[in-house]
């Protein structure tokens, strides 16, 4: 066994996201969920890990150390002695974090412990409308402080100039690798490089308009020690790891089992994109509201919840239902100045996980949960050590198969911005196609 690629994800769903990209290029990948220990072991028929913290929100001093874990597991702190050959640190494409981090302490952290003296930042994802023009990140034909990401209930961006962003978060200096360089190719994208390194620049944003420059960025870097950035990033470095003939050609990288059980989509994010999946599914399957003021008072919607569902199951057992704390960005904001931010999403991720454990151990086979911090609780509710990855339903989700009781679950983790509107429903559809 050959471990080429290690990964550090911020968060559940990205590091999904990550992973899928991995395997549609060819990598076979396991998603490891939390911080592992020196027991954890590394399968011995993979390519690529990629550990899944919830860093991207927690105190800068738990994401240091959780990342800091990860980090020496996959450099040879794990039970086989195995090193990757490269670290990714994966956060999202919209680059979204707080002024003070975590991006920029996390990715200072890493370089400091490998010794590094420079790395790239790459959120781009074309192929989901996330590009990089002059060092602004765009979200479609918007900035992204006109995105909707403005209104992000725990992480809202308001500046589109990601030098900016992350000059604020760290105290090394920050460059830009433009388009016009990126033009240029592979060698002229690894001399500018150089030469903003030799002039003390640590980070550098890097413009990516389309898939070729995500190419040309692999290229450059693909021998540095850490590379940072979106999972546009993952999707070509396979193609490089191929060319230095670290990776060989694999077809069945996306094979999984078959699982059995019922269908169900627990929603918590409340981005734009998931709303309307929402409001897509609910014209066409049942569905049931929890709101956090009313989990404030107790468990009874939790109940409630359980009922719904279990009653369209015993009517419909193969009829997909949805539970949902997606709302519309006002009564988000009424939600948390009543109960505060924490209070109000830590309200929504334990019903949801009590939903997740108890529904799954009642025979639930298939399960599609949106939102980063959503399928964090749910992942960390089943206790799940690792996922294999399979097929993409939507880009930056794909199926993934986990082991829960001695049975296969079949889960999909969304971040809240991705996905046709009609994710919910077409998931399910293709499950069959992508586990074969």
């Amino acid at each position: 066994m050959s471990l080429i690629l290690g990964a550090i994800a911020d968060d559940f769903t990205g590091a999904t996201d990550l992973a899928n990209n991995l395997v549609r290029s060819g990598m076979r990948t396991v998603q490891v969920l939390g911080a592992p220990d020196a027991d954890t072991p590394v399968p011995d028929d993979v390519d690529a890990v990629v550990v899944a913290l919830k860093s991207r929100t927690c105190p800068v001093d738990e994401a240091l150390a959780d990342s800091l874990a990860a980090l020496d597991w996959l450099k040879g702190g794990n039970r086989h002695g195995e090193a990757a050959r490269q670290i990714f640190f994966k956060y999202c494409s919209t680059f979204d974090s707080t002024d003070a981090g975590n991006i920029g302490p996390v990715a200072d952290a890493l370089l400091d412990r490998l010794g590094g003296a420079q790395t790239v930042m790459v959120p781009s994802f074309p192929t989901t409308g996330r590009t990089v023009y002059q060092g602004h990140l765009f979200v479609g034909d918007r900035l992204l402080n006109d995105s909707g990401m403005q209104d992000h209930p725990l992480n809202p961006m308001h500046d589109a100039d990601l030098v900016r962003v992350l000059a604020r978060q760290t105290p090394h200096q920050v460059g830009l690798l433009d388009d016009r360089v990126i033009r240029g190719g592979v060698a002229q994208a690894q001399e500018h490089l150089h030469r903003l390194g030799a002039d003390g620049v640590r980070h550098v944003i890097c413009d990516t308009l389309n898939d070729d420059d995500l190419e040309v960025l692999a290229g450059a870097c693909v021998e540095l020690e850490l590379v940072t950035g979106g999972s546009g990033l993952g999707q070509a470095l396979p193609g490089e790891y191929r060319r230095l003939g670290w990776l060989e050609p694999n077809a069945d990288a996306a094979r999984l089992e078959v699982a059995e059980g019922g269908p169900l989509v627990l929603s918590g994010s409340c981005s734009r994109a998931t709303l309307a999946q929402v409001e897509h599914f609910l014209e066409r399957h049942p569905g049931v509201a929890l709101d956090p003021l009313e989990l404030a008072d107790g468990d009874a919607p939790i109940e409630a919840a359980l009922a719904f569902v279990r009653q369209h199951r015993e009517d419909t057992p193969d009829e997909p239902v949805l539970v949902y704390a997606s709302a519309a960005p006002q009564r988000v904001q009424a939600a948390q100045q009543r109960l505060g931010v924490a209070r109000a999403g830590e309200l929504v991720e334990r019903a949801m996980a009590i939903l997740a454990t108890t529904l799954v151990g009642e025979g639930i086979g298939r399960l599609l949960v949106a939102g980063g911090e959503t399928s964090g609780a749910v992942v960390s509710a089943l206790d799940l050590g690792q996922l294999r990855i399979g097929g993409q339903i939507d880009a930056g989700v794909p199926w993934t198969q986990a082991r829960v009781e001695g049975r296969i679950l079949s889960l999909a983790l969304k971040s809240g911005n991705f996905g046709g509107v009609d994710i919910f429903t077409r998931g399910f559809d293709v499950l069959a196609e992508v586990a074969p």
